[in-house]
């Protein structure tokens, strides 16, 4: 089949950029997607699509593209499932890898930045184990609610770009079967995980650490470290400084969002400290540290109030997986930032879904106990928190149940813009179980889909009022 007419169908802007090519060769395993029964376009995210300048195709290459995997123009010639090793609920795992995705195709935004465009059951890898490298439908839709909800609420988060029905029928034990399936195409900002530099440390490969630590700083540049930093000037030691920053930052981001991720392996930490891979997830029903998302974490280690620890601790291992590339030193250096990072971007975030503008210091530190304590003794779901005091501040609705302690605090911050037309209504999104499954349920049930659009209109619509997240200060 010829280039050219799909190529009259790209917008001019598209500009493919397969820099994986570089370090193929060690880093993946080119591999063969799955011959789907057929693929019926279910999700196509022309938002995202547009980001990239693939919006102006049409559904039929759009099927042929993310559900047959025919490669985009100048692209990536074969898919590419990546290995890497990990730590699983920290017991360290050398069998894992992409089992069920692959690596499909990268390009620039249009902001320039290096974007993957990755897949989600589509077949069988090198590395599928004993999986049928298959995606349900189910697991699909809950990819989009999760993805769209982070996006609104500020968290840096891959977007579900696409979702094709398959037409298989998937046996699975954690929901009712046979159920329906899909192949779902996300796109990141980069799918080179903490786990990637673990396998090349743990099969001393140093000449493949340098040159993927030297991929990363090229492809996704970050703040230079602090001027006192040692030894700042390593490329090992500036990667590490960056995902520590990163990291911090996430880790505030999923704590104000009230999300739960469910895995935090290292295998599903991505060094652009873009989350990812949404599986057993859920959002607060009320605040509860120590609520759990998934059912087989037995030990609590995932709970909500444990995701900054967990996000540490995958810090540490990537400092260990640099040893080979660095001193201890200035490793350690690194790592020691991430507490003080990890409170900053809290109160940064926390004001920004407040809709106040930061007074700094303790101060901030104090509004965010307060807030905390006025949601536990009133068992209040967070989002209707944040909407409620949101909503009050500006005057259009009653003050939720809090302190006078809080409320003196809040009288003396300034407030931001809240003008935008979704702070003066009643309809707060949120993103619980029951309406989770209310929405799987139209589409398993009477295949009507209407309930999910409507839901990720609604959301954009509070991303919208919500505007862009606060980014942290760069330092020279």
């Amino acid at each position: 089949m010829s280039d050219e007419p799909q190529a009259a169908k790209y917008a001019s802007e598209y500009r493919p950029d397969p820099a994986i090519t570089a370090i193929s060769d060690w880093l993946g395993s080119p591999v063969e997607a799955a011959d789907f029964p057929e693929t019926r376009v279910r999700f196509r995210n022309d938002r995202a699509a547009q980001s990239v300048d693939l919006h102006t195709l049409s559904d039929d290459e759009w099927a042929r593209h993310f559900g047959r995997f025919e490669p985009l123009q100048g692209n990536l010639p074969r898919p590419l499932a990546l290995k890497y090793h990990g730590h699983q609920f920290r017991v360290y795992n050398p069998e894992i890898g992409d089992g069920r995705g692959f690596l499909f195709a990268q390009m620039r935004d249009r902001d320039g930045r290096l974007m993957d465009l990755g897949t989600k059951g589509s077949g069988t890898t090198p590395y599928s184990r004993a999986g049928d490298g298959r995606l349900t439908l189910k697991g699909g839709v809950r990819e989009i609610l999760a993805t769209e909800m982070l996006e609104a609420l500020g968290v840096n988060t891959s977007r579900t770009f696409s979702i094709i029905e398959t037409g298989e029928a998937l046996e699975r034990g954690d929901e009712p079967s046979p159920t329906r399936s899909a192949v779902m195409v996300r796109l990141s900002h980069s799918h080179i995980r903490i786990g990637s530099f673990q396998r090349l440390y743990a099969l001393e490969e140093t000449q493949h650490s340098e040159a993927l630590v030297d991929y990363c700083l090229k492809h996704f540049p970050g703040s230079p470290p602090p001027k006192d930093a040692p030894d700042r000037d390593n490329p090992a030691v500036i990667l590490l400084h960056n995902v520590v920053e990163r990291l911090a930052d996430l880790a505030a981001s999923y704590m104000v969002a009230g999300f739960v991720h469910g895995v935090l392996n290292t295998d599903n930490m991505n060094i652009t400290g873009e989350s990812f891979d949404y599986g057993p997830w859920r959002w607060l029903p009320q605040w509860e540290p120590g609520f759990t998302a998934a059912y087989f974490d037995h030990s609590g280690l995932y709970a909500f109030g444990r995701q900054p620890e967990a996000l540490h601790w995958n810090c540490g291992q990537l400092a260990v997986a640099l040893r080979g590339l660095a001193e201890s030193e200035p490793l350690v250096a690194a790592m020691e930032r991430y507490g003080p990072l990890y409170m900053e971007a809290v109160a940064r975030r926390w004001c920004w879904r407040l809709g106040v503008e930061q007074r700094g210091g303790e101060e901030d530190g104090r509004l965010v106990a307060l807030c905390e304590a006025a949601m536990r003794e009133n068992k209040a779901q967070p989002d209707a928190f944040f909407f409620g005091l949101r909503r009050a501040l500006n005057g259009f609705g009653e003050e939720p149940a809090c302190s006078g302690e809080l409320q003196e605090a809040l009288s003396r911050y300034t407030l931001t813009d809240s003008s935008h037309d979704y702070w003066q209504g009643d309809a707060q999104q949120s993103m619980v179980i029951d309406e989770v499954e209310a929405i799987w349920s139209a589409i398993d049930e009477r295949d009507d889909w209407e309930p999910l659009e409507r839901k990720i209109d609604a959301l954009r619509r509070m991303g919208e009022a919500h505007g862009p997240a606060p980014q942290p200060q760069g330092h020279a």
